[in-house]
């Protein structure tokens, strides 16, 4: 009798400083989706102790109404013609615990030229490695 007490008190101390996720949160990186190229999605989650969790798709479960995810990251492709995407993220272990958000769609090019690999191990060699264009 004594052990299964003490076990049920382990427990109980174990369950008691374990943190759960309150709420989760979007924290971008951009301001706009790029067509053509991997978006990383950052979520977060908020703890009850106040602290702030990363959370990937394994915490949580990610759709969007364009595109498609590869972990994190959503993929919209160049001939999507929306000017927004909306992201969906469910927490697994409580599904009542989601976020949606609407992230627009970059309209402005890419008109900056991408250096070449040859051009950058030039700079390296040089010695401007810190330069920029």
């Amino acid at each position: 009798m004594k052990k299964l007490l003490f076990f049920f008190l382990i427990l109980s101390a174990a369950r008691a400083g374990a943190q759960r996720v309150d709420s989760i949160y979007f924290h971008l990186y951009t301001d706009s989706l790029k067509k053509g190229f991997y978006n990383y999605i950052n979520v977060d989650g908020k703890l009850s102790d106040g602290s702030w969790l990363p959370l990937d798709t394994t915490d949580v479960r990610l759709r969007s109404n364009a595109g498609h995810f590869r972990g994190n990251d959503l993929f919209i492709d160049s001939s999507y013609h929306g000017d927004t995407v909306r992201v969906r993220a469910e927490l697994r272990s409580n599904p009542a615990i989601w976020k949606e958000t609407v992230i627009y769609i970059r309209r402005r090019g890419f008109t900056e030229r991408l250096r070449t690999s040859e051009e950058i191990l030039d700079d390296m060699r040089r010695g401007r490695h810190l330069a920029s264009n």
